[in-house]
């Protein structure tokens, strides 16, 4: 997947058009990086489109002790959104992101994550009684 329709995939997911995702692209990427080790983020960012992988750069090692509700509260801090619509942004990223990645990397990446951020790797099922 290639930048723009990295960010065109993101825009329809957030309900935005693809040149207002690079924002939130951006913030909730940031955000990742700092939630998971130096080398998982370098090697996350060889798996991304070039122009992203700024956000995924880590000069140290270790990882900041990210829980979900700090984890969204930095995105939106980052990308100007508040509440339900930062959770749903950056669903939109990492649903994203979960389709440019190979599983593994997918695999390892949420290993270095609290549990309850695997969710916002999934798209939202909207099926009614499924």
């Amino acid at each position: 997947m290639n930048y723009a329709e990295f960010l065109e995939v993101v825009g329809k997911r957030a309900g935005m058009p693809a040149a207002e995702a690079a924002k939130i692209v951006g913030a909730t990427l940031t955000t990742l990086s700092e939630g998971v080790s130096g080398g998982e983020a370098r090697h996350l960012a060889t798996q991304v489109p070039e122009e992203l992988r700024g956000y995924l750069h880590k000069d140290v090692d270790f990882a900041e002790q990210l829980d979900l509700v700090k984890f969204l509260n930095e995105v939106g801090v980052r990308a100007g959104t508040d509440g339900d619509r930062t959770a749903e942004v950056a669903r939109a990223v990492l649903t994203t992101l979960r389709e440019a990645v190979s599983a593994e990397d997918l695999e390892n990446l949420e290993s270095e994550l609290p549990k309850d951020f695997r969710r916002l790797f999934r798209p939202v099922d909207r099926t009614v009684g499924a």
